[in-house]
């Protein structure tokens, strides 16, 4: 990795720190904008219900506020930030790092706004972008391919979708966080029609359905793709950066462990096109699935807000879709970039989570595994003018690392067996047929 984050570009624009950041929950995404504003002089702060998290320890977080965003009541939640704005300043740069606090900024910007800057999104369309059913069909209206998808209302639905289903099916959260909280979840692959009743009737809440039925589309986890770009209030695109997922955390259906910013006009095109036709503004986070079947980029996931992958994207002059943000509301000139072909950025743990999995399936060595780091200039976690964050991930890898060669020393990588994900949102091996959905 580089020797700081930014020792690998040249001629970095130099943004001007006027106002502070706050950043509404924090992770190994938080840490990034931290690190990206910090570094640039912004003094950052962040809320979240647990001030002792690792990404807290930077030296660029220079205040800490204890508030649950998820589950105190919106309106004290309001009078918490108003409170809170009045101590940091006029002006202070609000940044949403999930879908929940986005929507949550967007319903109550008018109350915000005397205290902070952020990006004024429509309600309507942030629902629509991050509720999946509602993101379907807004795709489809727009004519932006997406994957065959099934919305039941009951396990008869279901039964009737398995005599005509393909098999392996996703089986997804509409509302992935609510999902997740009730069974422990966020998806399954289910590959039979067994497994699919079986996993149905577990997970959903018949009083309030939220599961839905998505076909996999066949092919590794490198042909994910993602577009990461910032739109000013106007929908007009002022970055635009792509690349690749080489591998996720859970394979196969997470999040970016390991990418690779590689330039794809088809991808850029499309979601320019698309975000200008529905009036969207502000950070965009949105992953495509190459289907080869057909030559189309099928979407996946929009995002509506700054991705935790978002530093896998920076150009040959320092700029990412952060600093794109903050430039743009304090009304400083935004330069043009040119993305870093061929920059690659990993998340520590959760990749070698992930290499032990692909090494039990069969398709990943440790060799292989290694050479994979070549090129990479940053981490979530590592870096060398901010160290602490990274003691807890290193002592947890040590840890696992530990037991894994362990492990190893007995038994050979066998061929892979179906996967699901973990009640942490890892995944891990499933269970026999019979025992779908346990924990």
């Amino acid at each position: 990795m580089a020797e700081s984050n930014e020792d690998a570009v040249t001629d970095q624009v130099q943004l001007r720190p006027s106002v502070p950041a706050l950043v509404l929950e924090v992770h190994h995404g938080s840490l990034g904008i931290a690190r990206s504003l910090g570094r640039q002089g912004v003094t950052v702060h962040g809320v979240d219900a647990d001030v002792t998290l690792p990404g807290f320890r930077s030296r660029y977080f220079r205040g800490a506020h204890a508030w649950d965003l998820l589950r105190e009541p919106p309106d004290r939640t309001v009078s918490f930030l108003q409170n809170l704005g009045k101590k940091l300043g006029a002006g202070t740069l609000l940044i949403p790092t999930s879908d929940e606090t986005t929507a949550f900024v967007a319903s109550n910007a008018d109350a915000l706004a005397e205290h902070f800057v952020f990006a004024r999104q429509s309600p309507d369309l942030i629902a629509k972008l991050t509720s999946k059913e509602e993101n379907y069909h807004l795709a489809e209206s727009v004519g932006v391919p997406v994957p065959e998808t099934r919305f039941p209302k009951s396990a008869t639905d279901v039964r009737e979708f398995c005599g005509r289903a393909a098999f392996p099916i996703m089986l997804k959260g509409i509302e992935g966080r609510r999902l997740f909280e009730r069974t422990g979840h966020k998806m399954l692959i289910v590959r039979t029609p067994n497994e699919l009743l079986e996993a149905y009737e577990w997970m959903e809440d018949p009083n309030d359905p939220n599961l839905m039925l998505q076909e996999l589309i066949p092919g590794g986890d490198d042909t994910i793709w993602i577009f990461n770009g910032y739109f000013d209030a106007k929908s007009e695109c002022r970055c635009a950066f792509t690349g690749r997922k080489l591998r996720q955390t859970p394979p196969h259906m997470g999040s970016t462990s390991l990418g690779i910013c590689e330039q794809n006009d088809t991808v850029e095109r499309m979601t320019i096109d698309f975000m200008r036709k529905i009036g969207y503004t502000g950070i965009l986070d949105i992953g495509y699935r190459y289907d080869a079947r057909d030559g189309r980029y099928k979407l996946l996931d929009p995002n509506p807000r700054v991705g935790s992958t978002f530093r896998l994207f920076v150009g040959t002059n320092g700029m990412d879709v952060i600093r794109y943000l903050y430039m743009d509301k304090t009304g400083q000139t935004l330069p043009s970039t040119t993305p870093r072909q061929g920059r690659k950025w990993f998340v520590e743990e959760s990749d070698f989570e992930s290499f032990t999995i692909y090494r039990r399936e069969g398709q990943l060595g440790l060799l292989e595994w290694l050479k994979s780091f070549r090129g990479v200039e940053e981490s979530a976690w590592f870096a060398w003018d901010d160290m602490k964050p990274f003691w807890p991930t290193a002592w947890s890898i040590l840890k696992r690392s530990t037991r894994w060669l362990g492990r190893a020393i007995l038994r050979r990588p066998g061929p892979g067996r179906p996967m699901q994900a973990g009640p942490s949102g890892s995944e891990t091996s499933a269970p026999p047929r019979e025992a779908v959905g346990a924990d």
